[in-house]
């Protein structure tokens, strides 16, 4: 079809990771094995969320989101890319393009806006514990994680309406292994100005934003813990915090070296790798940052291992 004598592409091709076949099927196995993983750890994560009575807490809410949308994340980009390493003509249409954008750019300022909610929370949990249940009630924590789904999912659909307006003329190949934003973008054959000013500005709102929220919390978080005066104090608040710092760490870096300054962003190959380390890496490493560094869920998975082998003992005898 052609609008305006310019021609619209009706597939687009991913070059992915690596044209040579021995790599391809090496990635292949590697990616297979770390998503399988990544599903599993999270919904363990979730089910025992689910099972223990202790975790239902507004930490373990917040974290239940979180690893529902590490899952989704990484179904929207993972399947699709091992499917590519495969064949040989590595096509995607232009609407599964549009919605793998939608669902990838979504998911993702999700995960930072919810990430902010979880510091307020280790916040009011570290700086003001007495007011902890009062503050952080049912109601608070469903219109927090509403607010997050909301606003993710906002500016990613304003995101994609924009980029796949702009008439890619026979621009079909993407230098990528996803459809990913800055990607798409590039192959526009028109000034994409506007569009990089778009992508500054929700960059701000939804990255910079929670980052500057979290980066307050943490200040604030310090700032209590320092004033602590037994040492069991201090090690015992810096714990309750540590997983979530931890991840936070891992997850604001890398995206705001990316997204941040649009014209001076990262090599193509660089990009890459950021977006495998965000669809892959992040979604499996959560759930087990979250259970490793975590008194609380490591007991939850003593009692639940407890308590299955009980039920295994019983059903042998």
């Amino acid at each position: 079809m052609e609008t305006d004598n310019q021609t619209w592409v009706r597939e687009f091709i991913l070059l992915g990771l690596s044209s040579d076949w021995d790599t391809r099927v090496s990635l292949f196995i590697l990616f297979l094995i770390t998503y399988m993983v990544t599903v599993l750890g999270n919904f363990l994560i979730i089910l025992l969320i689910r099972l223990d009575s202790r975790l239902h807490t507004p930490m373990y809410f917040f974290l239940t989101n979180l690893s529902i949308v590490d899952v989704s994340y990484a179904t929207s980009i993972v399947p699709q890319m091992l499917a590519h390493f495969l064949a040989a003509h590595k096509a995607i249409p232009f609407v599964s393009c549009a919605a793998q954008l939608f669902f990838s750019l979504g998911l993702g300022g999700i995960e930072f806006v919810l990430l902010a909610v979880m510091a307020y929370d280790r916040y009011v949990a570290v700086c003001n514990p007495l007011r902890y249940s009062v503050i952080m009630h049912g109601g608070l924590c469903i219109r927090l994680a509403i607010t997050s789904w909301v606003s993710g999912s906002v500016n990613s659909l304003m995101q994609t309406v924009i980029t796949f307006q702009l008439p890619m003329c026979t621009n079909k190949y993407i230098d990528h292994i996803s459809c990913e934003l800055l990607a798409v973008v590039r192959l526009a054959c028109v000034d994409t100005s506007s569009n990089e000013i778009a992508i500054m500005v929700s960059s701000i709102v939804l990255l910079m934003t929670p980052f500057c929220l979290v980066l307050l919390s943490y200040i604030q978080i310090i700032s209590t813990i320092l004033k602590i005066q037994s040492t069991e104090g201090r090690k015992k608040a810096f714990h309750t915090c540590a997983s979530h710092l931890t991840v936070v760490v891992l997850c604001y870096g890398m995206t705001i070296f990316t997204y941040i300054q649009p014209h001076s962003s990262p090599s193509v190959l660089q990009e890459k790798l950021i977006s495998v380390f965000y669809a892959i890496l992040m979604p499996m490493l959560n759930p087990m940052i979250y259970s490793v560094r975590n008194k609380e869920v490591k007991g939850a998975w003593q009692k639940l291992l407890g308590q299955l082998s009980v039920l295994t003992s019983k059903l042998a005898t």
